[in-house]
Formats: structure tokens, C-alpha cells, sequence
């Protein structure tokens, strides 16, 4: 089952280089329901939401909770979930 987030241009981008192994989201009650009601073992990243918009399918290793890096999009010192991203499984782009 595969989760679907949106992203910007730069955290795309980073990501589909293969730089940028964690995504992050905030701590609140909408992003628990919707990380662990599901066993989800992909996210799907869009970049906008075209019709035609790039897309990847990337496998998904882990979430925990910690404090992210700022330069990769997580708040300054404020506890998020990280989602711990693996290969690439595929690409539309």
C-alpha cells in the first residue's frame, strides 16, 4: 500500500537524487491517523498536483520521531515524525 504526499520542487528534486533519505511532518493528530492506521511500504511524492505533475514511487523504511534538519524542510527545534526513505522504485519524469 503506498502513502501520497506532496512536495515542493526542492525537496523533490532532492530526493530523486537520491540526496535527501528523510522526509519530515509535524507531530499532530492528523498526520498519526494518517502515518499508522494503514501499513502502508511506499509513499508516492508528487511535485504539484498537474494532471502531468513528476511522480516517484519510494520505498518506505521506517518512522520515527526526532528532531530534523531545518535545511532539508523540518522546523527548527521541534520534534517531528521522519520518515526514513529507501530506493527508488520507480520514476515519472
Amino acid at each position: 500500500m503506498t502513502l501520497h504526499l506532496n512536495l515542493h520542487k526542492e525537496n523533490f528534486d532532492n530526493i530523486a537524487s537520491g540526496f535527501k533519505k528523510v522526509e519530515y511532518r509535524e507531530i499532530k493528530k492528523y498526520w498519526t491517523q494518517r502515518l499508522f492506521n494503514k501499513p502502508y511500504d511506499t509513499i508516492t511524492f508528487s511535485n504539484g498536483f498537474a494532471k502531468n505533475r513528476r511522480q516517484m514511487v519510494v520505498e518506505w523504511i521506517d518512522t520515527d520521531t526526532g528532531l530534523g534538519n531545518p535545511h532539508w524542510g523540518a522546523p527548527m527545534s521541534v520534534n517531528v515524525y521522519r520518515l526514513k526513505l529507501g530506493k527508488i522504485l520507480t520514476k515519472n519524469f
